[in-house]
């Protein structure tokens, strides 16, 4: 690289960092217990060195290459590699089952793939017999494939010493790639979840993803002293914003848990300082929190229930920097010693300096528990399209029901009927092999058009409503916003997921699934026997405590004016947990309502029909690939609602 040659790329950036902080840590993983490290100088070097041997082994500049599997530092280290000769990497998600994977691999033409370990594998050798243009597949992890003997397969180690091989006979040859990069170029490609139809390829720059996570790091003013733990999926824009562009940008420490199962452990160990979980992490560590609490004490549960209502009540105006009475501030400093600081403990939350929660909406009640314990728990709006930072809550002006204002550079319109449209510099090029579908999204005068419904309040927040096509009005003119409402449930631990339905209705009505942990542990505790999900959802107990959490949403909701009339009617509590293997949600956890209300059109109809309970079979996939059936005999249950209350004169 020549002195003149800006870092406006990733290697670039890479090559950078390792000449201004060599000695300084790069990237951890924690493995048979212990945190391994790599300074950038050593990252850059094994960098180099995977570059070269994917040289040899015929990848070529433009070409696509498949990452695969958990956070893991080789992983990210064959991302830049493919970066380095002006490849795209296309990290896919690592629970996808084979036929899903299928699609990305025949769609994206790539013939080179890099893989966690022996589940991938299997997965990828089963589809090259339908995309026989899959070249090579390189794996990290070579427990359970010694004995495989595949053409095109090898391992980690085989191509790092393929590539040290090859610098050695021309060397220089990777950096010679690496001055060819362009900002202009394509950085990376990421599948959207594919809510409706096959997934959309998205292709983002480095000036878009440059640009976008350069804006959020001036805005938290982050520097190399951060820590971050990448916990989330790869193939998710977020995990990639926070722990791979920005990691870049700002040159801070990353961290790779030792598997899905150690996340909490590991993240109390780590410690980090700068913390991105989407509200469904955010709603299971809350279970877990509640269920710990059930099994205290009395002194205990009266002591936490007391000083979180101190929280609630000034926790966030501390935060703020706001006014706060000197009884308050000693109430709130004992309950910071009681309650508070080993709960962030406990969490692995006690260094956080800034933490942001974004991927869909999250309920103000599960977002102010968070900012009352003293976590600056701030809301992010984004999208894979708009390189993730569109809106961001400022220091000092946090609301649990906006996220904030547009970031630096970002312009928003709104329509007539309240879709958002955004222009940034991290808006996408375009949709891969898709043209047609680039269009409806982004019009001549390159505003996207998110297909989110929102408005700006009076000190310039944006207030995300729903989805558009989601937002409705029941049959009395009533405001019908799904995910407000199930975001409300969510709130309440013994619920892990919601489907609203009420468009064009008289009545809102809702599916429920458990949480089989935290509902578990309750029906043990109490003496209840049960044989599984099945049983245990149907339970009559375990439906009373359901109710008695809808009762409490829609009171909440008989004091807004707006959805008074948008209360819980009925509710089923479903016999089988929504999983995306069964497409009933994306590979995101995000709910695919229509396919829902479609799939389980008799049981909506037995709501709104007035029936008692109503007979399902339903077909489910498993792991391995089979299939079954699951049924039940369903309760249809009346929940309470409350009359509108009176707005104060």
């Amino acid at each position: 690289m020549t002195a003149s040659t800006a870092a406006d790329t990733f290697p670039r950036l890479l090559m950078q960092h390792a000449r201004v902080r060599p000695g300084a840590t790069a990237i951890r993983e924690k493995d048979l217990g212990i945190w391994q490290g790599w300074s950038w100088t050593e990252m850059l070097q094994e960098v180099r060195e995977i570059a070269a041997g994917l040289l040899q082994a015929g990848f070529r500049r433009g070409e696509h290459l498949a990452i695969i599997g958990e956070n893991r530092p080789r992983l990210y280290f064959t991302m830049c590699a493919a970066q380095c000769l002006g490849g795209v990497p296309v990290p896919m998600y690592q629970d996808a089952v084979a036929a899903e994977m299928a699609f990305v691999f025949d769609n994206a033409e790539i013939r080179f793939a890099m893989v966690e370990d022996q589940e991938q594998v299997d997965k990828v050798l089963e589809i090259r017999e339908k995309v026989p243009h899959i070249k090579r597949i390189f794996y990290d992890d070579p427990r359970g494939l010694r004995h495989y003997d595949q053409p095109g397969l090898a391992s980690y180690e085989q191509l790092r010493a393929l590539g040290q091989a090859y610098t050695k006979e021309r060397p220089g040859s990777v950096d010679e790639e690496i001055e060819l990069g362009k900002s202009t170029d394509v950085a990376a490609m990421f599948y959207t979840s594919g809510t409706t139809g096959n997934p959309k390829g998205v292709v983002l720059g480095y000036d878009n993803l440059i640009a976008a996570g350069d804006a959020g790091a001036q805005m938290e003013a982050l520097t190399s002293k951060e820590e971050v733990l990448a916990y989330l999926p790869m193939a998710w824009i977020g995990q990639n914003i926070f722990s791979y562009t920005q990691w870049m940008v700002c040159g801070f420490t990353v961290n790779c848990p030792e598997s899905a199962t150690t996340v909490s452990a590991d993240m109390r160990e780590i410690g980090p300082t700068y913390y991105f979980a989407p509200p469904r992490v955010l709603e299971a560590l809350l279970t877990q929190v509640m269920i710990r609490m059930e099994d205290a004490s009395a002194i205990k549960r009266r002591m936490f229930h007391y000083f979180m209502d101190v929280a609630r009540r000034v926790g966030g105006r501390l935060l703020d920097g706001r006014p706060v009475g000197i009884g308050d501030r000693l109430l709130h400093g004992l309950g910071d010693l009681f309650v508070y600081a080993p709960l962030r403990n406990a969490l692995g939350m006690s260094r956080i300096r800034v933490a942001y929660t974004a991927g869909e909406a999250i309920g103000p009640d599960l977002f102010t528990f968070y900012r009352s314990l003293g976590i600056n728990l701030k809301q992010l709006y984004g999208s894979t399209e708009t390189s993730v930072f569109v809106c961001v809550q400022p220091n000092g002006g946090v609301k649990p029901d906006t996220v904030g204002p547009p970031v630096k550079g970002v312009e928003i319109r709104l329509t007539d009927l309240g879709e958002i449209l955004i222009r940034s510099p991290g808006l996408f090029r375009e949709y891969y092999k898709s043209p047609e579908a680039t269009r409806e999204a982004k019009d001549q005068e390159g505003w996207f058009h998110t297909g989110d419904a929102g408005y700006f309040d009076q000190e310039g927040h944006l207030k995300i409503i729903d989805r558009a096509k989601d937002v409705g009005k029941l049959a009395d003119g009533t405001l019908f916003a799904p995910k407000y409402i199930e975001n409300k449930l969510k709130f309440y631990p013994t619920i892990k997921e919601a489907v609203a339905f009420g468009d064009q209705r008289d009545m809102v009505c809702v599916f429920v699934n458990i949480d089989y942990e935290a509902v578990g542990n309750w029906a043990e505790r109490n003496n209840l026997p049960y044989a599984g999900y099945t049983d245990l959802a149907g339970k009559p107990q375990v439906l009373e405590r359901i109710r008695e959490s809808v009762e409490k949403v829609n009171a909440d909701l008989a004091g807004d004016p707006k959805l008074a009339n948008a209360q819980i009617h009925r509710f089923i509590v479903l016999h089988k947990e929504l999983d995306a293997d069964d497409d009933e949600l994306t590979r995101t956890r995000k709910v695919r309502r229509r396919f829902i209300h479609d799939k389980y059109d008799v049981l909506v109809d037995a709501m709104y029909g007035g029936r008692s309970e109503q007979y399902i079979e339903t077909m489910v996939k498993f792991e391995d690939g089979r299939t079954g059936s699951i049924s039940a005999t369903l309760k249809v249950n009346e929940a309470r609602v409350h009359a509108p209350m009176k707005a104060a004169a």
